[in-house]
């Protein structure tokens, strides 16, 4: 159902069981998936992609302009999202811009709570808490099951591990890796441990959390070098595959390990 009050162009494919609500903007080549739900006052910009259940409420705005000195007017620039997500009222997420592959994308069942700000080039993962206030800026990457508490900043090019839980207001400058908390600190951050509340919620063994925390002291406790400690996280992980992410997020970081 499309509501009288909403403005659609009319190259968007909209299912017949989407609910657009009053006064949203559909943009050019907009495809929006069944029983996804918009509530009014939402603006999607063009060749946004938003997949199945999904429900966005008022004043979300998804796929406008990447905010990039780089981004030129008709660039391709595109938002993809996938299927079971809640975007809560006033969330901005950028389009992508050719620096990249011009695709900003979110997976699914994820929360994206009021006045979020995904930035260009973001690649959000699955099953993903981004609270109040949260803000990305470019080409960040959030792993699935992560969870960045209210005001977190996260610096462009960063990477947030899988399962990691980012406490409030902590300034992420760079990547976090698999299974940590961290808190802030003096206007930045620190690792402060295993999220093992969150392990434990998601079915983790005692035997697989011990094995998480023997690599947290290689890495925070013994006074290793980064590359030394790399060494050894990687011959742990050929014996256990809850230690790969571990090697993933190392063995790929652009910005540097949180230490």
């Amino acid at each position: 159902m499309i509501h009288s009050l909403a403005v659609v162009h009319e190259s968007a494919k909209i299912a017949d069981s989407a609910i657009i609500g009053p006064f949203c903007v559909i943009g050019k080549n907009v495809v929006i998936g069944e029983n996804t739900e918009l509530k009014s006052h939402v603006t999607i910009g063009d060749n946004a992609v938003i997949g199945k259940n999904n429900r966005i409420f008022q004043y979300a705005s998804i796929g406008d302009d990447p905010i990039d000195y780089t981004y030129k007017k008709g660039d391709f620039s595109q938002v993809v999202i996938g299927d079971n997500n809640i975007i809560r009222e006033c969330a901005t997420i950028h389009g992508g811009t050719a620096k990249e592959i011009g695709v900003t994308s979110v997976g699914n069942n994820n929360i994206i709570m009021c006045y979020v700000h995904i930035g260009h080039d973001c690649k959000i993962g699955s099953y993903i808490n981004l609270v109040n206030g949260v803000g990305l800026a470019g080409h960040v990457h959030i792993d699935d099951y992560a969870i960045l508490s209210s005001n977190v900043g996260v610096h462009q090019f960063c990477r947030v591990g899988k399962h990691a839980f980012i406490a409030h207001a902590a300034l992420v400058g760079k990547d976090v890796p698999p299974y940590l908390m961290v808190t802030a600190v003096n206007a930045g951050s620190t690792p402060c441990g295993i999220n093992t509340e969150g392990l434990k919620r998601r079915g983790f063994t005692p035997e697989e959390m011990k094995k998480i925390k023997e690599v947290y002291k290689v890495l925070y406790r013994k006074g290793l070098m980064m590359k030394e400690a790399f060494e050894i996280i990687k011959e742990m992980a050929k014996e256990d595959k809850v230690l790969e992410p571990f090697v993933d997020v190392i063995g790929t970081s652009r910005r540097g390990i949180l230490r």
